[in-house]
């Protein structure tokens, strides 16, 4: 029997980059400004230090995101968008938009 082969599909190759749970917000609170690290945990509620470490990670090998070190004392790490991750601005745009034209219910609530 023949192994069928789905089609490429662009939209799954986008997600596979930026999708999940922590991602796309991670990239909302760069998408404007560099960030510092625990500035992001800050402002990403919810995420721990270890999974936001593992989704920066994955967005560097990407190439979507670049990190920094600057050589002060203490030593402090910025993460900021490649010229590759800035191509990600008007989908992130179109996501802020439709977001906020759609917000959904609390859930919970009936």
């Amino acid at each position: 029997m023949a192994e069928s082969k789905a089609p490429w599909c662009p939209v799954t190759a986008t997600v596979e980059v930026i999708g999940g749970r922590w991602k796309p917000t991670i990239l909302y609170h760069l998408k404007d400004r560099p960030r510092r690290f625990n500035e992001l945990r800050r402002l990403v509620p919810g995420i721990t230090q270890r999974m936001l470490t593992l989704q920066l990670r994955a967005l560097e090998e990407d190439g979507i995101v670049s990190r920094a070190v600057h050589n002060t004392v203490p030593p402090h790490v910025e993460y900021s968008f490649t010229k590759k991750g800035c191509t990600l601005g008007p989908i992130l745009d179109a996501m802020e938009e439709w977001g906020d034209a759609h917000r959904p219910r609390k859930r919970g609530r009936t």
